[in-house]
């Protein structure tokens, strides 16, 4: 993913790939979560991030990399977990504010 000169490079099979249609506002779900639709909603946005090849931030398999050890991959990762978190925050504003403090889409 790196190359000699310390550049991190994302190709479009890459989680780390941000399509330029992909946006903060982008809306991936047909209903925000309610209370009453989790089952639903679930299911949508699971099948929405899977073909996103974002499924990786939420359920756990796609690990925090190291600022330490990877500065680059560490900022590519937080630049697509923010991008992973706001679609994941479609929700109710009574849930939402239930939320407020995450700092990942997998702690959502």
């Amino acid at each position: 993913m790196g190359d000699s000169s310390g550049t991190f490079k994302v190709e479009p099979s890459s989680p780390y790939y941000i399509n330029n249609s992909d946006h903060p506002g982008l809306i991936i779900v047909p209903k925000p979560l309610n209370g009453d639709n989790y089952a639903t909603w679930r299911r949508f946005m699971t099948v929405s991030l899977n073909a996103k090849n974002k499924l990786g931030f939420v359920d756990g398999t796609l690990k925090k990399p190291s600022l330490e050890s990877n500065p680059d991959e560490h900022a590519v990762w937080m630049c697509c977990n923010d991008m992973v978190f706001s679609w994941v925050n479609t929700l109710d504003l009574e849930i939402s504010d239930s939320i407020i403090y995450c700092t990942t889409a997998r702690e959502i």
